[in-house]
């Protein structure tokens, strides 16, 4: 009986999974640093020590001049590197909000019919009359059904269908592979709990909004408790 988990259980993502990025190649043999025939271009004289060499690993190298960003370095080993090395560009905010419109239709029209079947709706046959007990049947439904769309999907493929007709998919941040069950989770409940119960629309603006003014990674809320991204497929 194997012991790796399953796909989208949590923990290494699969490798075969085809956004995954690869770590660096190393050079041939022969041809890297501190093999014959290699020489780095040498740098001016510090102040100690030998001149400082640009390249990886040669004399008196210094790290590159890039961070790990906020979430580590390199998965691989070595200096910290930029996550979103080895990525496809990260994908327009605009786009993403009309991913989301278009998902929130769709969900919404289920969500709808759901309730009328059951008779929760939120406004009954009088329309200025709201049912407190049917309101939140309505919410609750409105909640489960927003959730488990996001988190099915994203595990799946990193794509809702909104995003998969529009070229994005969301991935990890740290490595670019599709999320986990569980961090889709995450990011699905930080994005539709409180859409589905309290401020629908100032949430929505805010949690989704933030990707048009975080930089580096373009990052909605719901990412960000996630550690995810979402990049361009196209």
């Amino acid at each position: 009986m194997t012991t790796e988990p399953p796909p989208g259980s949590g923990g290494e993502p699969p490798e075969d999974d085809p956004f995954r990025k690869q770590p660096p190649q190393q050079p041939p043999y022969g041809q890297g640093p501190g093999s014959s025939g290699w020489q780095a271009a040498p740098g001016p004289q510090g102040p100690q020590g030998p001149p400082y060499d640009s390249s990886y690993g040669g004399a008196g190298a210094q790290p590159p001049p890039y961070g790990g960003g906020p979430y580590g370095g390199d998965p691989y080993g070595g200096y910290p590197a930029d996550p979103l090395a080895g990525m496809p560009p990260l994908a327009d905010s605009g786009k993403r909000t009309l991913a989301r419109i278009i998902d929130m239709v769709m969900v919404a029209v289920v969500v709808w019919l759901l309730t009328w079947a059951f008779r929760v709706n939120e406004y009954g046959m009088d329309g200025e009359r709201v049912e407190v007990g049917k309101s939140l049947a309505q919410s609750l439904v409105a909640a489960v059904l927003y959730v488990a769309y996001d988190t099915v999907m994203t595990a799946r493929s990193g794509q809702t269908l909104g995003k998969k007709w529009l070229g994005m998919r969301v991935a990890n941040l740290d490595n670019g592979s599709t999320p986990s069950v569980q961090t889709s989770l995450v990011r699905a409940l930080v994005l539709w709990l409180p859409f589905a119960f309290c401020c629908a629309c100032l949430w929505t603006a805010i949690c989704g909004g933030w990707s048009f003014f975080d930089k580096p990674y373009k990052q909605g809320l719901h990412d960000k408790a996630a550690k995810t991204v979402v990049v361009s497929t196209t």
